[in-house]
């Protein structure tokens, strides 16, 4: 697949079939995360990657209480990435000042690019992905035992689509480019 195919044929998937993710298909996804552009080259992202079907209940009873369609994702995933970024380095100068006015939410930015690239690695291995963002993130943090240095910046849910996704309506170009 070209990666304009996969750019627009990747979809959110919240349902999965009972087919586990092979540790191999993990690593290469990760493996092509790990490529995505990053502040100052820091790659600071960091994925811990749950396949334990019971660890993978038990997270979902404990990190998503509350949370009920991201802890039903969880019932029929067969992985899940918990994404951390190492804190303290993107958008900061070597003394700990900030080198952008956009403080430490750089942060979340090469958080982004990393997840949409391990979603699209994902999806060119056939392996369906959504990221979610609500989540109690001391939990999640304690659950999978993330250092203190790194905080927790979204989770992946992971496994084989139990069914294709539909794509849903894009806005019109005019809706969101400008042009001077």
């Amino acid at each position: 697949m070209d990666i304009l195919e996969c750019i627009e044929g990747r979809r959110s998937i919240r349902r999965f079939n009972d087919h586990p993710v092979d540790r191999e298909t993990i690593e290469a996804i990760v493996k092509a995360a790990s490529y995505s552009p990053s502040w100052k080259n820091s790659q600071t992202v960091r994925y811990t990657v749950i396949t334990d079907a019971e660890m993978l209940k038990k997270f979902a009873e404990e990190a998503m209480a509350g949370f009920e369609k991201n802890a039903n994702t969880l019932k029929t995933a067969k992985a899940l990435a918990v994404q951390s970024v190492v804190k303290g380095i993107c958008g900061y100068n070597a003394d700990g000042s900030f080198t952008t006015n956009k403080n430490d939410s750089w942060e979340m930015y090469d958080a982004g690019i990393s997840a949409q690239t391990f979603c699209l690695a994902a999806h060119a291995h056939g392996v369906g992905t959504v990221i979610m963002g609500i989540y109690d993130e001391a939990v999640c943090a304690s659950f999978v035992n993330l250092p203190d240095t790194e905080r927790v910046t979204a989770l992946i849910a992971m496994g084989y689509p139990e069914a294709p996704a539909n794509m849903p309506k894009r806005k019109e170009l005019d809706e969101i480019l400008r042009m001077i």
